[in-house]
C-alpha cells in the first residue's frame, strides 16, 4: 500500500513505527494524550510528513528530531500555561513549542489541559 493511499492516522501509526526508539514511543504517548484530552481531535499529515492535531483548527504538530521530540502548538503563545511546559520557539508572537527529550517525565494532566485551552481557543476564535 503507497503512503498515498494511507489515512493519517495511519501514516503516524507508520512514523511511530519506523522511528523504533524512545522517541517513537514519546510521540505514541504525546498522541495517546492529545486523543484523551480531545475525544473529536483529527489526525492530519502534513507537509510531506508531520503529524498534524486539529479540532476546529490546528492544535499542534509532532516533529522528531535526533535528540527531541517537538510538539509545536499553532496559537501557543495565546494559551495559558501555569506548568511552563512551553520550552522552545518562545520567541515568536504566535507558536510555542515543547521539546520532549529522551527520558523525561511528561506532566500529563498539565499536557492535558493545555490541549483542551487549543481547542477552546479554536472554539472561540471560529474558523475564518
Amino acid at each position: 500500500m503507497t503512503d498515498h493511499n494511507k489515512s493519517p492516522s495511519e501514516l503516524i501509526d507508520g512514523r511511530i513505527e519506523e522511528l523504533g526508539d524512545w522517541r517513537g514511543e514519546m510521540l505514541a504517548r504525546l498522541r495517546a494524550l492529545i486523543k484523551q484530552a480531545d475525544p473529536d481531535v483529527v489526525e492530519t499529515w502534513k507537509w510531506r510528513g508531520v503529524p498534524v492535531w486539529e479540532d476546529a483548527g490546528m492544535i499542534c504538530t509532532g516533529e522528531t528530531y535526533k535528540a527531541v521530540v517537538k510538539l509545536t502548538f499553532a496559537k501557543g503563545a495565546a494559551l495559558p500555561d501555569p506548568s511552563k511546559l512551553f520550552n522552545a520557539s518562545l520567541e515568536g508572537n504566535t507558536r510555542r513549542a515543547i521539546d520532549f527529550q529522551k527520558g523525561e517525565e511528561v506532566d500529563e494532566a498539565a499536557f492535558k489541559e493545555l490541549v483542551r485551552a487549543a481547542v477552546a481557543l479554536n472554539k472561540t476564535k471560529g474558523r475564518r
